[in-house]
């Protein structure tokens, strides 16, 4: 599959933009062909790989996934049938009051399709005794008196992208009844407060999902990219606590080579990706990312390979000064989520236990 032909939507602004490049020739099929991969292949390296860290390593009988109705959970759960079979695969629903019901359907939808069991439990009441909805609000309501019931929020993360030096400036939109959008600059405690609260919607599915797994006697299948896991975009305790993390090698262009193989349904895959968890809706650009993913997937990439400002703005029709924020950018948020990736710190190695166990069985460790 050619990327450059490729219609996936890695966030329709950002893949437009870059397909729109690569037919006027300002970008160099080179730099695009460097994330192709060979989809059937990857699939069976990864099902073979999954079955033995799963059987074998953690010594579990099957695997449990959190299925979003996006395309990394989706693609995730269709590898874990490719793993084990649909018999030992649970696919998990886990709605709260403020999810876009397309959400649950498009996953329900597709774990019929996969024949794998789905269970549907909604976190709404969980949320509300933990105080995240009540937390969140009386934070937004510090910058916005008027907030209360009915109104709808996200946050929105403000900044030059590749064109300025200008910092990243984080704001909280905000939406009255009926009314226009209005966003309202948030200062430090706030940000922390509405973060921290809204946390417990990644915190509380991750403790279902282990709910089941441990029931089942199941592994829990984590479900970040490449560009997630290497940018920190992930809570700790949440989204980001798994057994395995069978994709976080995979750029977001090369999962949706993965999902159109695997024959994820288009409804899926040119959904542009978000974050749904505030009650507005919220892209994954607009939250964390600062410039288009399709973009960021090939500079990603070509940062990794150590390739040279120069050579990337030229293969892309961008000035070295952008390549350069760019760049940046990506170290800056390596950087300020290191920690996001640590396990527990210990003052003394404790013998014969932990990751270096794992890793002489071959499981590897680090991470979240």
């Amino acid at each position: 599959m050619s990327l450059s032909g490729s219609n996936f939507a890695i966030g329709e602004a950002g893949e437009a933009e870059l397909s729109l490049r690569c037919r006027r020739g300002a970008v160099s099929t080179t730099i695009v062909d460097r994330l192709e991969l060979d989809a059937a292949a990857e699939t069976r390296r990864i099902a073979q790989t999954l079955r033995v860290q799963v059987g074998e390593t953690l010594r579990r009988g099957g695997i449990v996934v959190a299925m979003s109705g996006g395309v990394d959970s989706s693609v995730c759960a269709a590898l874990a049938v490719e793993a084990v079979g649909p018999g030992h695969v649970l696919g998990l629903g886990l709605p709260e009051r403020e999810s876009d019901p397309q959400s649950l359907a498009l996953a329900r939808d597709w774990a019929g399709r996969l024949a794998i069991e789905f269970l549907v439990e909604d976190i709404t009441a969980t949320l509300e005794a933990c105080g995240c909805y009540e937390r969140r609000d009386a934070a937004v309501r510090r910058l916005v008196p008027d907030y209360g019931p009915g109104w709808r929020s996200k946050l929105v993360l403000d900044g030059g992208g590749l064109d300025s030096d200008r910092l990243n400036v984080c704001s909280i939109a905000v939406q009255p009844p009926g009314q226009n959008l209005r966003k309202v600059r948030l200062p430090a405690r706030e940000l922390r407060e509405i973060v921290a609260a809204t946390n417990f919607k990644q915190r509380i599915r991750t403790m279902l999902a282990y709910h089941h797994a441990d029931r089942l006697n199941y592994a829990v299948l984590g479900t970040p990219n490449r560009l997630e896991y290497d940018q920190g975009f992930f809570v700790k305790g949440g989204d980001g606590l798994a057994d395995v993390k069978p994709m976080a090698h995979l750029y977001k262009s090369q999962v949706y080579q993965l999902a159109e193989s695997l024959g994820v349904p288009v409804a899926i895959r040119a959904r542009t990706p978000t974050t749904d968890t505030y009650s507005l809706p919220q892209t994954q650009e607009e939250f964390f990312f600062s410039m288009p993913l399709g973009m960021l997937d090939v500079v990603l990439q070509a940062r990794n390979e150590g390739r040279s400002t120069a050579a990337v703005a030229a293969d892309l029709g961008y000035r070295v000064e952008q390549i350069e924020r760019a760049y940046h950018e990506i170290e800056h948020k390596r950087a300020v989520t290191r920690p996001l990736h640590l396990t527990s710190l210990l003052v003394a190695p404790v013998p014969d236990v932990g990751v270096a166990v794992r890793d002489e069985r071959g499981g590897g460790g680090g991470g979240s």
